[in-house]
């Protein structure tokens, strides 16, 4: 039987997660992670929790040229379906200027045990490991998703997925170009509940 030892703190590693602040996509530039460096933060977001051990995700790379075609694809199809200008040309510029982005796919299975929401849910907790471990690997990331993500025009047309997925986020990774902006925080004890009995 195999001995588990007891966790140690790791003081680095909770300061690392209470001051993380993620990096706008516009900010970041070449370099971006090679697929070595890729393979590994993607081994570390793999790691989720699963119940099951179902893996109701996957990831898809997009690389330079791919997020040029995504960024064409977004205009098209944001002006066929009337989202406003304003908002496909934001959405479109945020893979215009990617050099690097994962499209982290929700890809739910038929589970007795496991519900839709759960993997679902799982999926969601992927993309924020992803960018939690670019950023420990000295990465800027951001996760963004936007209407693409659930259109079916777009995840068909753009991405080949099946019927039953969708995109969970787009991360974006690469160099820092600027420090990031700080942001307000959620009051605590605004969303905190105590229960003791």
């Amino acid at each position: 039987m195999t001995t588990i030892p007891p966790l140690t703190p790791r003081p680095d590693v909770l300061d690392f997660l209470l001051t993380r602040r993620s990096r706008p996509s516009k900010t970041l530039s070449l370099p971006v992670p090679d697929r070595t460096a890729l393979t590994q933060i993607l081994q570390a977001a793999a790691r989720t929790p699963d119940h099951g051990k179902l893996e109701p995700w996957r990831f898809v790379v997009l690389e330079h040229g791919a997020c040029q075609r995504l960024a064409e694809l977004t205009v098209e199809l944001g002006m066929a379906v009337g989202v406003s200008a304003e908002k496909v040309e934001k959405n479109a510029m945020s893979f215009r200027n990617a050099h690097l982005v994962v499209a982290v796919i929700a890809s739910p299975v038929p589970s007795e045990k496991v519900p839709e929401v759960e993997q679902i849910l799982s999926a969601g907790a992927v993309c924020l490991a992803m960018v939690n471990a670019a950023m420990a690997a000295g990465w800027g990331a951001n996760w963004l998703s936007g209407w693409m993500a659930f259109d079916r025009a777009f995840l068909t047309r753009g991405l080949a997925l099946e019927a039953q997925e969708f995109v969970a986020g787009f991360i974006h990774l690469g160099s820092e170009t600027s420090p990031p902006p700080e942001r307000p925080r959620p009051d605590l004890s605004r969303i905190i509940t105590w229960v003791s009995e």
